[in-house]
């Protein structure tokens, strides 16, 4: 103890350690966390975009009323003296009364002409009512659905009255006559614009509300009552579209300062720049700028529309700051309509903000309709006088001197201001208020690249960015900048466009309306270009050809898929996957691309794809292969053969490792399967008749009395749970075949004297013809009629029927489905349910109606059924399920062979699902009629129809093809785009040391190191006994597999199709949940991947299939990461080792073998196989055991056998070492993980034997207790245990002696354990976990104070 202290005080020696261990863990990679595995295959949800607008709208017609009656003043206002006189910058009493007017009133138009040079512009000066409605009706009729403005100066008539009037002139000036708003309204319509330039405006506003008002309501009672004289009317139009702006409250007068001019409403409205500037100089800070003077002000040089003049530049920034309030203060929605859909109406509202701001300093209120917020404190305001004080201060030296204009720094500041918040702002914050200014930066070619670059960084935020861009009004511009020639903007762009179209596809039309397009195909074709920028190119080409038949001859006129077929073989995975997925939209239902891909090969390049490492490529290729073979286009001999080519080369897939792939596939098959439907239907008949005539061979009536595999298809054998008839022991769960002797037992009722032999300890199952729950009405084919036929196509005389004629594709891909409805995962065997569900249907509907119309015969042209049904069944017996291997190294495509034909091994689930809405239920009870003859249409090509079918048969093809391929798809392209739709540029969670990630990263690894550390110094101090138990708790099925998670206190536990979750320490249950292998299979192994940090568990069952699991043992629901057919060739006959894995964390790579002749390697990254090793015997392999240091694989078979395999060598030279020196099974091959580590290999017979992998001999050799059923080696202690069918358990160390025998369960009954069915170490701590026949599953561990 005093040793342990000591070590345990030294801080070197901790510190290295841990830091060492830490390393370690770091370093490993992950397997199976990559964004396919976390999220779910599907696009992101669509934002509603607000932004576009719906109705653009322009204002084609100004009446411009102006009531001043030069020189005489209205009685109800007494004016100061001096007052205020100009009106649009002219003294009315300048010149006599009648030019005055006539040049005010020129004056006027000129100013409203800068804003909207094109529309109509009437003047109506000092008019009579009758004037005023002639003007208004006559420009109401010209603008039709348009706007019309009407801009009231009423400064020389008394203010308008409470009851809603405003005043015009009688014809001989001598009264003034009200003119009701009401009729107003009634003459302008709507949509209009209403401006008041007068005291008390804000009445007319009121008044003009209640009048719309009115009007709703005498509508309301003319829809009731038809006498209504307003019923015969047409509808006027609805006044809630009208926009008003007045000049100042209902209670106040317009100002009268002498050095305003008397119309400053309208000054503010049509003049912003030069009324601002003067104000400026009216306030006591412009004393602060030296030498400017009003009259220096006239001087300013330049024009207002040239952003390089002083002039011009005040307005550029006076423009993006007046923008910048209102999308700030405004809602979004009122910021569109005011700000977006009309010109002059965005430059009136601007300048309105202007005018609020100016005239509140005189105590004047502007209001409009609708109401704005109030924004003449907006801060925006501060940066305008800067601007307008930097300018100003240079016009002396400017007009005296004639020095050059230094333009103002305010963009480039607002730049800086928009990467602060960039760069130093929170998640959830407001968006930045520069954002419109950036906007209007894009226009200056100065700021143009960094305002390029900070906006790709805000849209890089994410779709909530991308969104408010939009609403800004961002599009125009960017869609402008396409025509540049630039190269440095090119990667902005690209990133720009990429970003928008993830979130709003519907751009598409925009820019190949625009020739966008070509932009991004010589983006595309550019090899300078980095690979990543390219992507992105291709990306937003695929969008653009998506669904959208303009945009699919467009590119196709720009050479896109020879520009795409150049990319394919691209090094950068991301580049590759796209250029795929666009090549599949660009063919997608568009010919005349499929046959421009056919002239370049275009298929068979993509063919390279089919085997790439990256899983979202070779799904890509699938996807796009698919729509190569899916168009509905005329069928000639040549594109037919294209189309069984391609179909050959996917089904080359049916086995690849990863569940997205095979979606694709199914998706991609079910095309074909769409385009030769009347082929498959045949296919389709001949299988289910076969399927009927099969009899499903079983013990009882077999022939051969060595058949020892019942239980398995027959449903003469009841579910057999005697402890010895299902034990699914690790160790003596033996082949079948293998053991001579045990040939020609008969199993007895219970097992009986032959139970002990490893031969028959499994053979329990339920029967095939009970599989699953009650078959679900609305599939014809059910996973039980699916799986036997399965079986039969594998001897089934359909190969000897067609032979290797035009039909066999069909026949293949009809076995590709039927395999891949059995697949592990859940998601893809749906998928192909539907696809053989839809034929089977349609085929027996099509023969139901054959019947009728041929009084009940099946004609000649389906296949024939074949007549020799005896034999048919002898070859059951024989040859059950032989298996055809396509795996894809085979190079060539598969062909049928009468002696090895079928693609499957698989064995269906039970059906444990939901239904898809979209299929049309089944009804067994049809008769003659068929109810969904419109979802399928009967096909000419299959039967001889009578003529009475022959009209209705083209119009329906299409309906029936949609019930397959409209509702098959996989989300994948969708999936992928989200991509480009959140942040590319953010630092992964992972990566930010300060995230919640990392920091539960870093506290396992420490708990890791510790779990190391503790245990390493128990073990190295020798464990001297190892019966203490620490746990105990029955399981709720008979415990097969288990198995230590290696730092956790949490243990897995399977029976055959479930697996429990129990907290060692706590000695509760955490989960139990079911795997979802099919009834007649068995779990044989498991494995924690990942253990280090966030675990998921690995089980294989004895079909082959590997199934990884998630989210167990922690109140959440257990989730299927990926699950796929790692053996496909496991041989039914041995059913004795069942699958056995071994794990590589370090590599990532998975050893897989069992009943089979190899040695499958699959890499976990890839998500594909890697290497086949050939075992070279002809017996199981019964445990393996890998040194990623060595490269070397050690396996234990059944013949005793136990083989050394160096995995860098060739198929033929990689077996480096066999040694024959064990008579029997082995039960478990453990090689030490050490540079010098020995193989520790045990046999049912209890030899343990040492071999070093350099010697050809054993260099030691113990015996233990005869009888082995579970043997387990404790990787760090030198500890192995052993179970035996005698109902104890031995405990040995490295040296042979027994330190410790268990028979007796602790507690107060201290009942005898059971017949032990599993043993397993844990990789660290002293522990030993022992699952037995009856249920209970125990842990033992050394001396408490040990621990």
């Amino acid at each position: 103890m005093k040793m342990d202290t000591e070590l345990l005080n030294s801080p070197v020696v901790g510190l290295a350690e841990e830091e060492e261990v830490d390393m370690t863990d770091w370093n490993l990679p992950l397997a199976y966390m990559k964004k396919r595995h976390t999220e779910k295959i599907e696009g992101s949800k669509a934002l509603a975009q607000s932004w576009r607008m719906k109705d653009r709208m322009k204002t084609v017609s100004v009446a411009l009323v102006l009531c001043l009656n030069v020189g005489v003043d209205p009685p109800d206002v007494v004016k100061t003296s001096p007052c205020a006189r100009l009106e649009c910058w002219i003294d009315p009493l300048s010149m006599s009364p009648q030019k005055a007017l006539e040049t005010i009133g020129a004056n006027l138009q000129k100013q409203y002409e800068n804003w909207q040079p094109r529309a109509r512009y009437k003047q109506s000066l000092d008019p009579t009512v009758d004037e005023v409605k002639k003007l208004c009706t006559s420009l109401r009729r010209n603008a039709k659905e348009e706007r019309v403005l009407f801009h009231y100066n009423g400064h020389g008539v008394p203010r308008p009255t409470v009851n809603g009037e405003i005043w015009v002139f009688n014809k001989n000036y001598t009264q003034y006559i009200p003119l009701s708003i009401y009729d107003l309204q009634t003459w302008m319509g709507s949509p209009s614009i209403f401006v008041y330039d007068c005291s008390n405006a804000g009445i007319i506003v009121k008044s003009f509300k209640q009048f719309a008002l009115q009007r709703e309501q005498e509508l309301e009672v003319a829809a009731i009552n038809p006498n209504h004289p307003l019923a015969q009317m047409p509808l006027p139009p609805s006044m809630k579209n009208c926009i008003q702006l007045a000049a100042c409250e209902a209670s106040e007068l317009l100002p009268m300062n002498p050095d305003l001019p008397a119309d400053l409403f309208t000054s503010c409205l049509t003049t912003p720049i030069k009324i601002a500037l003067r104000w400026f100089c009216m306030q006591k800070s412009a004393k602060l700028v030296p030498g400017v003077t009003l009259d220096l002000i006239e001087k300013i040089p330049g024009r207002l529309n040239d952003r390089r003049t002083p002039l011009g530049e005040l307005n550029w920034i006076f423009t993006a700051i007046t923008d910048t309030i209102a999308w700030n203060v405004l809602p979004r929605d009122l910021f569109q309509k005011l700000f977006r859909q009309d010109l002059l109406v965005a430059s009136l509202f601007r300048n309105f903000l202007l005018a609020e701001r100016i005239m509140r300093s005189y105590n004047c209120t502007p209001v409009s309709s609708p109401r704005l917020p109030p924004t003449y404190m907006h801060a925006m305001w501060q940066a305008w006088d800067l601007a307008v004080d930097i300018c100003l201060s240079q016009l002396p030296t400017i007009i005296e001197e004639g020095t050059a204009f230094r333009h103002s720094p305010f963009f480039a500041e607002q730049l800086t201001a928009f990467q602060v918040w960039l760069t130093m702002g929170v998640e959830n914050r407001n968006p930045p208020e520069q954002l419109p200014i950036v906007l209007q930066v894009l226009l200056s070619q100065v700021h143009r690249l960094r305002a390029l670059d900070l906006l790709g960084r805000f849209l890089d935020l994410g779709p909530w960015a991308v969104s408010l861009a939009l609403s800004v009004g961002i599009f125009p511009y960017v869609l402008k900048l396409l025509q540049s020639s630039a190269r440095e903007l090119r990667p902005l762009l690209v990133f720009i466009w990429a970003k928008i179209l993830a979130v709003d596809s519907s751009c598409q039309a925009d820019l190949v309306k625009d020739n966008g397009h070509k932009y991004f195909l010589s983006v595309l074709a550019d090899p300078y270009m980095p690979a990543e920028h390219r992507t992105m190119a291709v990306f937003i080409l695929a969008v653009i050809v998506n669904n959208y038949n303009t945009g699919q001859e467009a590119c196709l006129q720009g050479n896109l898929i020879a520009i795409c077929l150049e990319q394919l073989n691209d090094p950068h995975p991301l580049l590759r996957q796209w250029v795929a997925i666009c090549l599949g939209r660009i063919w997608q239902n568009f010919d005349s691309a499929r046959w421009c891909g056919v002239r370049d090969s275009a298929h068979e390049k993509l063919y390279s794809l089919l085997s790439d490492p990256i899983p979202e490529v070779r799904c890509a290729a699938v996807f796009a292969l698919g729509t190569f073979v899916g168009n509905s286009a005329e069928r000639t001999d040549h594109s037919t053969t294209i189309d069984h080519n391609v179909a050959m080369m996917l089904a080359q897939l049916i086995n690849d490792g990863s569940p997205i792939v095979r979606k694709e596939l199914v998706v991609a098959l079910s095309h074909l399967v769409v385009q030769y439907e009347s082929n498959f239907c045949t296919v389709a008949l001949q299988f289910m008749e076969e399927e009927k005539n099969y009899v499903v061979p079983s013990p009882a009536n077999s022939t051969e009395t060595g058949n020892v595999t019942p239980g398995r298809d027959s449903p003469a054998i009841p579910r057999l749970r005697s402890v010895n008839s299902y034990t699914n022991l690790r160790a003596a769960t033996t082949s079948r075949t293998l053991n001579k002797s045990l040939q020609n037992l008969n199993l007895n009722e219970e097992g009986g004297p032959a139970a002990f032999s490893p031969g028959n300890l499994s053979t329990s199952s339920s029967a095939s013809s009970t599989l699953g729950s009650p078959d679900n009405d609305e599939y014809l084919l059910s996973f039980e009629i699916i799986d036997k036929m399965r079986r039969v196509s594998s001897y089934s005389s359909l190969n000897s029927l067609i032979g290797v004629s035009f039909n066999s594709v069909y026949t293949q891909i009809w076995r590709v489905l039927l395999h891949l409805a059995a697949d592990p995962f859940p998601d893809v065997s749906d998928l192909a349910m539907r696809v053989l569900n839809s034929i089977a249907y349609k085929a027996t509907m099509n023969a139901r109606t054959q019947r009728i119309l041929d009084s009940g015969s099946l004609t000649q042209s389906a296949p024939a059924s074949p007549t020799s049904k005896g034999t048919l069944i002898h070859q059951a017996g024989a040859s059950h399920r032989s298996k055809r291997s396509t795996s894809p190294s085979s190079g060539s495509p598969p062909m049928p062979s009468a002696s090895s034909s079928s693609l499957t091994n698989e064995v269906p689930k039970p059906p444990v699902r939901e239904a898809p809405p979209a299929r049309p239920p089944y009804t067994p009870t049809l008769g003659g009629q068929a109810p969904h003859s419109q979802q399928f249409p009967r096909t000419r090509k299959m039967f001889d129809k009578g003529p009475d079918q022959a009209a209705e048969d083209g119009d329906e093809t299409a309906a029936h093809r949609s019930f397959i391929s409209v509702n098959l798809q996989t989300g994948l392209c969708d999936w992928s785009a989200k991509y480009f739709a959140q942040p590319v540029m953010k630092i992964p969670e992972e990566h930010d040391l300060e995230s919640q990630v990392r920091k539960e990263r870093e506290w396992r690894f420490l708990r890791n190191a510790r779990v190391r550390r503790q245990s390493q110094r128990i073990t190295q101090r020798g464990v001297t006994r190892l019966d203490d138990q620490i746990f105990i708790n029955r399981n709720p099925g008979v415990p097969s597999v288990v198995k230590f998670h290696p730092f956790n206190p949490c243990i897995a536990v399977a029976d055959k199709d479930s697996i429990c979750f129990w907290d060692w320490e706590k000695g509760e249950r955490l989960d139990y949940f079911y795997n979802g292998n099919p009834r007649y299979t068995r779990i044989t192994s498991m494995e924690y991947l990942n253990g280090h940090d966030c675990s998921i568990l690995l089980t294989a069952t004895d079909d082959g299939a590997l199934r990884i699991w998630k989210n167990f043992a922690d109140q959440r629901n257990p989730e299927m990461v990926t699950a796929w057919q790692g053996l496909s060739d496991m041989l039914p006959t041995t059913r004795g080792a069942g699958m056995v894995v071994d794990w590589e964390q370090e590599t990532g790579l998975l050893m897989t073998s069992g009943d089979v002749r190899v040695i499958r390697i699959w890499d976990t990254e890839r998500e594909m196989k890697v290497q086949d090793i050939p075992t070279g015997a002809d017996s199981c392999v019964t445990s393996l055991s890998c040194d990623p240091q060595r490269s070397l694989v050690a396996a234990g078979l059944g013949d005793g056998s136990v083989r050394v395999y160096d995995r860098r060598m060739g198929p033929n030279e990689c077996r480096v070492m066999t040694y024959r020196e064990h008579g029997a099974w082995v039960v478990k091959a453990h090689l030490q993980k050490e540079p010098e580590g020995h193989i520790i290999s045990v046999s049912v017979n209890g030899d343990v034997r040492f071999f070093d992998p350099r010697m050809p001999e054993s260099i030691n050799i113990l015996q233990t207790v005869k009888g082995l059923t579970a043997l387990d080696i404790h990787p760090q202690a030198n500890l192995f245990a052993c179970g035996s069918m005698n109902q104890f358990i031995a405990v040995y160390n490295s040296n042979g002696d027994v330190i410790s025998n268990i028979k007796y369960y602790d507690g107060f009954m201290g009942q005898r354990i059971g017949a032990i069915s599993c043993l397993a170490f844990h990789p660290y701590w002293p522990h030993l976990a022992v699952g037995s026949n009856d249920y209970y599953m125990s842990i033992y561990s050394a001396e408490k104070r040990l621990r």
